[in-house]
């Protein structure tokens, strides 16, 4: 057997990461990538007694209470997907629009939010507002590019916004509080979705060909007109649940999560849209969507566990620290690497390839871990809009009318871009932004 323990720690880490390289490259899945590297340099670095170590790693991993979370928010995300509670919820918030410049897209945003709020997943919200808000934009006359950029952006919100899975993830890797998670990314969040806003307003001032003013006026009588705000109701009940009963102390993020699927599906009841089909479709995304994290993580956790056998996360702490004597350019050296991660993997593989060793460095530091998570969940909003592989484009580009390309999609995205970086500086330059509960 090839003894890989003679290449030393600095020809180790070169070789595993040329090998994942190679191996993503051949277009095989991270987690089976993961998988194979970290056996590799099991059997090759320490022989068959680390065996049983990497798989007790994963065991510990997988077994994590707050773990069952996921397939429950992602359940939420699902059934919301296939229901009109979205429908219903943009067409209430239409009241809120007016006759403002750039008011469709803040209510776009405003829908963004609240879906946010209900689910944390971001590939069905782009989804959905690409369905339902998209084309109501492009029919009142907005920039083409600015109403994609309000689609994606605000679709990706589901990163910050609590419950969101990002933070979960980050929680579990980093061994931190999901709930402290929560309530620090709360503010951070609403503060991009409002930079966002504000963008908006002001393109909408300077070039007020590119945010018109709707023409049409509702003739329909005021009373029923206030009966579209009935579409309010049930989504932010569930909300005030879920993120209430975190925030309030009543029940743990686990069991919010359960309150949360619970509270949707009796919305989905109380409408009359329940049916077998429906129910049976959302277990199925659940099921495929859970399965990929779950692998991922197997692969992750198994090869993070390899390397730090092998004395990698040592070595890669020496190796960030000796960047600089100051603190801040470590971190900024580290934020650009996820960002550098984001062009090419997804985040449950970067959370939990990235994570264990990143933290123990950030505590080093001085820095909050918390507080980190918070800029984590930030620079992977920065990922799900960046190119090449910014998944937010091809989700929308998956329901965009066949005359919007990718490339007009990444290009629309640039000016959102920015403003998430600038969100990223503020909270690195503030961390009571992050920080301010306690």
């Amino acid at each position: 057997m090839l003894d890989l323990s003679s290449l030393g720690i600095g020809g180790g880490s070169l070789m595993m990461f040329g090998m994942l390289l190679v191996l993503l490259v051949t277009g095989m899945p991270l987690a089976f990538v993961t998988i194979l590297v970290a056996l590799i340099f099991a059997l090759g670095w320490f022989g068959t007694m680390a065996v049983p170590i990497v798989t007790t790693r994963i065991y510990s991993f997988i077994m994590q209470y707050v773990f069952v979370s996921v397939p429950m928010f992602v359940l939420m995300a699902s059934l919301l997907d296939r229901s009109g509670i979205a429908r219903d919820l943009f067409d209430a918030m239409r009241l809120v629009a007016g006759r403002i410049r750039g008011g469709v897209g803040v209510q776009t945003l405003l829908v963004a939010v609240i879906l946010a709020a209900m689910s944390g997943i971001i590939g069905g919200e782009i989804v959905l507002l690409g369905l339902l808000a998209l084309p109501q934009m492009l029919r009142l006359g907005y920039d083409r590019k600015l109403a994609i950029g309000i689609v994606c952006a605000g679709g990706a919100l589901g990163t910050m916004i609590p419950p969101s899975i990002v933070l979960i993830i980050f929680g579990l890797s980093a061994n931190v509080s999901i709930g402290e998670l929560f309530t620090a990314s709360f503010v951070p969040g609403i503060m991009l979705a409002s930079l966002y806003a504000g963008y908006i307003l002001l393109t909408g001032y300077l070039q007020p060909h590119k945010a018109p003013v709707p023409t049409e006026t509702d003739t329909r009588p005021l009373a029923e007109r206030l009966v579209l705000l009935k579409g309010l109701i049930l989504p932010l009940m569930v909300v005030i649940f879920v993120l209430g009963s975190i925030y309030g102390g009543i029940a743990s993020v686990t069991e919010a999560s359960a309150i949360g699927v619970i509270g949707v599906m009796l919305s989905i009841i109380l409408r009359g849209e329940m049916s077998w089909t429906l129910l049976s479709d959302a277990a199925l995304q659940t099921l495929r969507t859970c399965g990929m994290i779950v692998w991922i993580g197997v692969g992750a956790t198994a090869l993070i566990g390899v390397y730090n056998l092998m004395g990698g996360i040592k070595f890669i702490e020496q190796l960030l620290l000796g960047v600089s004597d100051n603190r801040l350019v470590v971190l900024i050296v580290m934020m650009l690497i996820l960002t550098v991660l984001g062009m090419f993997l997804d985040w449950v593989g970067i959370a939990l390839l990235t994570v264990p060793i990143f933290v123990p460095i950030v505590v080093e530091l001085g820095y909050d871990p918390i507080w980190f998570g918070v800029l984590f969940s930030l620079n992977m909003q920065i990922s799900f809009l960046s190119p090449p592989f910014g998944p937010a484009a091809f989700y929308l580009k998956s329901v965009a009318p066949p005359e919007i390309s990718l490339g007009t999609i990444f290009v629309s995205l640039l000016p959102f871009i920015g403003l998430q970086v600038l969100a990223l500086a503020l909270v690195i330059t503030f961390p009571e932004i992050a920080l301010w509960y306690r």
